[in-house]
């Protein structure tokens, strides 16, 4: 881990000093993170109710610019401006990103699935169809308990894709299921979403730092 890095984990805790518990999970969090997108992997994301919002919002600071300028690659640039105008604005306008998708966001896919099948199997048939052994799982629930979270990271282990998951105190059933999970000091839902989102932000900032 860069020096760098490591003050943004440290800020973490300086501003958030009740997630220091929490410290060592949320770097290790990072590293089973890293570790997959430097192999190609890509990282798959899944909640509920406000944790599905969350999945979204890391997806946002992931695959654009969170802090820092994410200039593509120049072998990209220079092939794009070969398509005159449209590929010479493509080369401007385009960011770096960090491969990501939230298992929430395919409303066509869920919904089917949901009245075809089972919906509490619609985020674990996306880690079955999306999901390679390099890529890694985030599961977020704030009881640790969600029952498709819990088939997600079920699924996840049957193929041998790391999980991580973000929990409350107790950190539940994914607790003994992730590689990782990252338990915020907190019980009450709302309470443990207000701790998830400066976690997830440390961490987006963490591998943008790392990776850009």
């Amino acid at each position: 881990m860069q020096e760098r890095t490591k003050e943004i984990l440290n800020g973490l805790t300086e501003r958030y000093p009740a997630l220091k518990v929490a410290k060592n999970d949320i770097s290790a969090a990072f590293e089973a993170l890293l570790a997959s997108v430097k192999s190609g992997g890509k990282i798959m994301i899944c909640g509920n109710g406000g944790s599905a919002a969350d999945s979204a919002h890391i997806v946002g600071e992931l695959m654009k610019s969170f802090k820092k300028t994410r200039p593509i690659d120049a072998k990209t640039a220079a092939r794009l401006k070969e398509y005159g105008k449209e590929g010479s604005r493509l080369a401007l306008s385009l960011e770096g990103a960090i491969p990501a998708v939230a298992l929430t966001e395919n409303g066509a896919f869920l919904t089917a699935f949901s009245n075809d099948k089972d919906a509490s199997v619609a985020f674990a048939q996306q880690v079955y169809g999306l999901g390679e052994q390099r890529d890694a799982l985030v599961c977020i629930s704030t009881s640790g308990n969600s029952g498709n979270c819990v088939l997600a990271a079920v699924a996840a282990k049957a193929t041998e894709i790391k999980t991580v998951a973000l929990t409350g105190a107790g950190g539940g059933k994914l607790a003994s299921l992730a590689d990782v999970c990252v338990k915020v000091p907190e019980t009450e839902t709302y309470k443990v979403q207000e701790l998830h989102l400066p976690v997830y932000h440390c961490i987006c900032a963490m591998l943008e730092e790392e990776i850009f």
